[in-house]
């Protein structure tokens, strides 16, 4: 791989620039077929996900949702006790957890299997070539997937506030007395109820509605639960200025048009969005055009320099893992195939991971109602009517389908136990273009949480016994015996 007329440059075929989700799959999968591959990383191998996000924020939710466990036992006649937290304990297990998956996200494995990894800031000096330090990096195809970071939303007095973003709320080995949260999505929500079932008081602000991606009746179960737990919720609540207090930090609100007021507490953590990772990238010299939002990627998630893709977080859009992994799948397909690739025809699935989790595919009721009209049907079954979910006392939530006027499967949101494994099925069933008649051929095992999708499937026939033409139909063929 490296030219003899200059020991530093190097001219591989594929030059993957970033070592998350995205960037590992790139590079593993063309190993793999024996290509040549330069896999470039500031940081840490695994990226966001693995060091500051997926992986421990799903350890943290674990922790607390064991503390809740105990506080909701007497309805099975156990008794109720109030959790003892070792939080430093917490901390521990949530690094355990990156411990044990960081061996197959290492420089060692990925050297093993073949690809050259450098540890190093990688800058674009030309359309076709990369600087790493010392070394040149000429390659036939690159693939930025440099990944995104917490954006910082500009609020007077931020700059001299001490605060948490995801980078760093895992490393506190103290729980936090009093935890503010300003951003009430799906990172600000999964931390309010796992830190206020460890013993925290929390109190999140939002400029909006809560949870605003979401179902908006699906949305007000997680709320109304959250709430219930102690986890304090304005919505529609401005924040006007934030300052340091001796006991830690103050946050100036304002409420629609009334008046001002503050809350106190002893910790900060900004969850307000994300931000493509692009700084010192070099993008001008290679002719790649992006903006706040990210970098500008076609349909094939090429950039405007052609010979350079871009995926993940990086290009904007939906910032999950499994989206990067999918562009990862996709663009292999390109550079080493030269198949055609559309990642906008993609099914992508979303899940919030709090207590009741939420997951939801496809169009939401409302785009479905104002592409669809009149022909839409929306089908629901309540997890009070689940077998299993009442027997595990969590009978609360609801699974909803949306169809076109065909019956063919348009949109879904479970809200409720388990969701997060249950909007896979229904995943599945969009991409392949099915209708909701396909659940009625398939037997789900008595009693499991997805008999509920199979009863609300079951709807849309409801009207079927009440139609002329079918007892009609009926009638005659009792004739025949």
């Amino acid at each position: 791989m490296t030219n003899n007329n200059n020991a530093k440059m190097m001219t591989p075929d594929i030059c993957v620039i970033g070592a998350g989700s995205g960037g590992l799959s790139v590079a593993a999968a063309a190993a793999a077929f024996g290509v040549d591959v330069v896999l470039i990383e500031k940081g840490k191998m695994g990226g966001d996900c693995l060091n500051y996000g997926c992986i421990p924020s799903k350890a943290i939710i674990a922790a607390g949702k064991a503390a809740a466990t105990f506080r909701s036992s007497e309805k099975f006649g156990v008794g109720v006790q109030e959790p003892e937290i070792d939080f430093p304990k917490v901390n521990d297990h949530v690094h355990d957890v990156i411990a044990t998956i960081a061996p197959h996200d290492s420089v060692e494995r990925f050297q093993g299997l073949g690809v050259d990894v450098i540890k190093g800031a990688g800058e674009f000096i030309a359309a076709d070539t990369v600087k790493v330090g010392e070394r040149l990096i000429k390659a036939r195809r690159f693939v930025i997937a440099t990944g995104s970071i917490a954006a910082l939303p500009p609020i007077p007095g931020i700059e001299n506030t001490p605060y948490l973003t995801n980078e760093n709320l895992f490393k506190l080995k103290e729980r936090p007395d009093h935890l503010i949260i300003i951003g009430a999505g799906p990172i600000g929500m999964e931390m309010a109820q796992a830190h206020r079932r460890l013993g925290s008081r929390v109190t999140v602000i939002e400029a909006l509605r809560p949870l605003a991606v979401t179902d908006p009746a699906h949305a007000a179960q997680v709320i109304q639960m959250m709430e219930a737990e102690g986890v304090e919720i304005l919505a529609n609540t401005k924040v006007r200025s934030v300052e340091r207090t001796y006991g830690g930090v103050k946050v100036t609100v304002k409420v629609d048009d009334e008046a001002e007021g503050t809350v106190e507490g002893t910790h900060l953590l900004i969850a307000a969005g994300r931000a493509p990772n692009v700084s010192s990238l070099g993008l001008e010299a290679a002719g790649i055009e992006y903006s706040h939002k990210g970098i500008e990627a076609d349909g094939g998630l090429r950039t405007t320099n052609r010979r350079v893709y871009a995926i993940g977080d990086v290009v904007g859009g939906a910032q999950f893992t499994h989206v990067a992994g999918a562009h990862a799948s996709l663009v292999i397909r390109s550079i080493l195939f030269r198949m055609p690739i559309n990642h906008n025809r993609i099914t992508m699935p979303a899940v919030i991971y709090t207590e009741p989790e939420i997951g939801q595919v496809g169009l939401s009721e409302q785009q479905a109602r104002e592409q669809l009209g009149d022909k839409l049907k929306v089908l629901t079954a309540e997890f009070s009517g689940n077998d299993r979910a009442l027997a595990e006392g969590k009978g609360k939530g609801q699974v909803k389908l949306l169809t076109n006027g065909k019956g063919k499967l348009v949109g879904a949101s479970v809200v409720g136990p388990g969701a997060g494994e249950q909007i896979g099925l229904l995943a599945l069933m969009i991409s392949q273009k099915l209708k909701v008649g396909a659940l009625l051929d398939v037997v789900f095992p008595y009693p499991t949480l997805n008999e509920a999708i199979r009863r609300a499937a079951l709807t849309y026939y409801a009207d079927a016994p009440k139609n002329l033409w079918v007892r009609r139909i009926l009638t005659l063929l009792r004739k025949f015996g």
